[in-house]
């Protein structure tokens, strides 16, 4: 019987458990460099057999948050390393992940007020980017109206990762993780209500809807190796207007497929559509395809981990684990408040709720200031 808590074998990468700790925005980072307090808030979660890290942008045109660290000046990649050396001081792995917003961001955090580009030139209605407000304050603000990206800008960006991960390697990151998920600009390309390109990264036909994130993945692996190369989607992820359409299993199913060819690390699956209880007390996934889909994945990854975000408890994770369809299981919001976790789940201790109200920008209080829990 497999257990969260056993090592496992990441691409050639020991790690102490089975247990990830998620990507989250937590906007802490003063002149959008991780300092001293990131490197303390991931050195408490190092536990985790892996730690993958907040969204990193690859360029400041990819940025949609303030005081988010980024990955492509000098500075930045000084700053991560500072993360990555306590992190591995206690043992701990960390991915970074790779991040351009496209449409999901405003001038104010583009230099010289540009227009934030995209593979559409839709606006993500009712979204929003953090950024500075008409009084120059920061906070919540309307996602713009991009600008569609040209068919050379769209290779330069392809640029921009593969460098964005020799950075991060330079860091001292053990792999980074290509963020292909919430309604970001890989699935801007992705999703044929969105992308209304006419170029070779059309929304139509299917492979012109994948090419764009198989150019990255191949770019990226390159550069730093298949087995330092993983991506996170979101099938069915409805975030910042990403309406639902009749191809998500076509689309997903062929870009796994291709992963699983060339042999990443590992691909991250974001769970937006959350868990519900049925009459036996287990748990399973809505919409009720979600889960046939994932085991479709699960066979086009021979060679490739596959890692399941979103709604996760331990028995959940546990029993997927045990029915190999899933290789790790990823906990987001519960690593905020509980950089312990590992052990309390472990122990069944009970799990801290975390202050939503200091999920961001609050500096120490809401991010480093949680307790282990023989500590309470």
């Amino acid at each position: 019987m497999k257990t969260l808590f056993e090592p496992f074998n990441l691409a050639g990468a020991a790690l102490h458990n089975r247990i990830v700790m998620a990507p989250m925005t937590r906007a802490r980072a003063a002149n959008d460099v991780a300092d001293e307090q990131t490197a303390l808030y991931y050195a408490q979660r190092a536990t985790a057999g892996l730690i993958v890290s907040e969204g990193t942008p690859i360029s400041r045109q990819g940025q949609g948050y303030l005081f988010n660290p980024g990955i492509f000046t000098e500075a930045q990649i000084a700053g991560w390393r500072l993360t990555t050396d306590s992190v591995h001081a206690v043992g701990g792995k960390i991915f970074a992940q790779l991040w351009h917003v496209g449409r999901v961001s405003h001038p104010s955090i583009q230099v010289d007020n540009a227009q934030p580009v995209s593979a559409s030139s839709k606006a993500a209605k009712g979204a929003t980017a953090f950024g500075y407000d008409q009084n120059g304050k920061p906070g919540p603000v309307p996602a713009s109206t991009p600008r569609q990206l040209s068919t050379d800008e769209v290779e330069d960006i392809i640029r921009q990762f593969a460098r964005a991960a020799e950075n991060a390697i330079k860091a001292g990151f053990d792999g980074v993780e290509i963020h292909g998920a919430n309604g970001y600009l890989h699935e801007q390309f992705l999703n044929p209500w969105v992308n209304d390109r006419t170029d070779r990264y059309s929304a139509d036909p299917l492979e012109n809807r994948l090419r764009f994130t198989i150019e990255v993945i191949d770019a990226i692996s390159n550069a730093v190796g298949a087995e330092r190369t993983a991506i996170r989607l979101s099938p069915y992820g409805q975030l910042f207007d990403m309406p639902l359409y009749d191809e998500i299993d076509e689309t997903y199913t062929a870009l796994v497929k291709a992963i699983g060819q060339r042999k990443l690390a590992y691909v991250h699956i974001m769970n937006q559509t959350g868990f519900k209880r049925i009459d036996n007390g287990s748990e399973q996934s809505n919409p009720d395809n979600f889960f046939a889909l994932l085991e479709t994945f699960k066979r086009f990854l021979p060679d490739t981990a596959l890692i399941l975000a979103g709604g996760m408890t331990r028995n959940i994770a546990e029993d997927m684990v045990n029915k190999n369809i899933i290789d790790l299981a990823a906990f987001g919001v519960p690593y905020i408040s509980n950089p312990d976790l590992v052990a309390r789940l472990k122990n069944n201790w009970p799990i801290a709720d975390a202050d939503r109200d200091t999920f961001y920008g609050q500096y120490a209080t809401g991010y480093i200031d949680y307790p282990p829990y023989h500590d309470l």
